[in-house]
């Protein structure tokens, strides 16, 4: 009788597909490992795409503000030269308000003749919504041997031509 001996044959197959495994295995280790790095190199890149963006919308916004400042630039040159060219000689200014287009107007003036004309002269401008409006005019007790003061206040809408 001959005897064939397969045990020895399946030990060597068993040990070629071990080996086999154990190489695939390093294999995905090492693309796993390449993969992970790959990742971190990436989330880099993400990080600083971030920061630039950031950076850039920084940016914009200053650049708009920029924009939005020489646009109205011109606006408060133009409200001062009207309201300076609006004077009558015998009022002078003490204080001026702004909030938002109201502007509130304070000074003092020797005869209402000179507030009825400021008040004239603004709305005749083209600069000043109508109706100019008087919010106060009071007669300040006068120091003897002084002239009589008037302190008055003024309300008024700036509207420049066009807007």
């Amino acid at each position: 009788m001959i005897r064939i001996n397969l045990l020895s044959a399946e030990r060597d197959g068993i040990g070629w597909w071990y080996w086999s495994l154990t190489k695939q295995s390093a294999r995905l280790d090492e693309q796993i490992a390449e993969a992970q790095r790959e990742t971190q190199v990436l989330r880099t890149l993400i990080q600083q795409v971030e920061q630039l963006e950031r950076r850039r919308a920084e940016l914009q916004q200053r650049v708009e503000l920029i924009e939005l400042l020489r646009r109205g630039q011109s606006e408060p040159v133009h409200l001062l030269d009207q309201i300076s060219r609006s004077l009558p000689d015998m009022l002078w200014l003490t204080e001026i308000k702004q909030q938002g287009n109201t502007l509130t107007i304070s000074g003092r003036c020797t005869a209402l003749t000179a507030l009825s004309d400021f008040v004239t002269n603004l709305e005749a401008s083209g600069y000043f919504r109508r109706p100019v409006e008087i919010l106060d005019s009071q007669v300040e007790p006068a120091q003897p041997g002084a002239a009589e003061l008037i302190k008055v206040s003024v309300k008024a809408q700036f509207a420049p031509p066009g807007s």
